[in-house]
């Protein structure tokens, strides 16, 4: 498996662990309303992926990316509620909450680098002339 298709594979493993831990809560009004948050958080990284993938320009692929960053970390925020409140189950909060860690650091580092090749694409391109680069 490809580092692309395993990311896109990671992220919707992910989903569907988020899923389970919503359907797992209690049916109490503030259990169902973080787990409300946390499923449409937690389940939005692996469709933005997915968009990024099929970006058409190296801007869009970094929006999409970014996107999919900012629900991490508003994911994060939710399992941090939930384990506050001792909501749920809490190893598998612990063990969701790693894995956040993990691809908020795998999206930040192809968002930088995204930036980093937009960055030297948009440098004028220098050419040789007699000898001399021109601009």
């Amino acid at each position: 498996m490809n580092a692309k298709g395993g990311l896109k594979e990671r992220t919707k493993q992910f989903s569907l662990r988020v899923i389970r831990l919503y359907a797992s809560l209690p049916k109490d009004p503030v259990a169902q309303t973080i787990g409300w948050q946390l499923l449409r958080s937690g389940t939005s990284p692996g469709a933005h992926y997915r968009e990024a993938f099929r970006a058409r320009s190296t801007a869009e692929f970094i929006s999409k990316i970014e996107g999919g960053l900012q629900e991490l970390e508003e994911t994060d925020y939710w399992f941090e509620l939930l384990h506050s409140c001792d909501i749920g189950k809490s190893e598998e909060i612990v063990s969701l909450r790693n894995e956040t860690d993990e691809l908020i650091a795998i999206f930040t580092a192809s968002a930088i680098t995204a930036k980093k090749r937009k960055h030297e694409s948009d440098k004028p391109k220098r050419r040789k002339q007699n000898g001399n680069a021109q601009e």
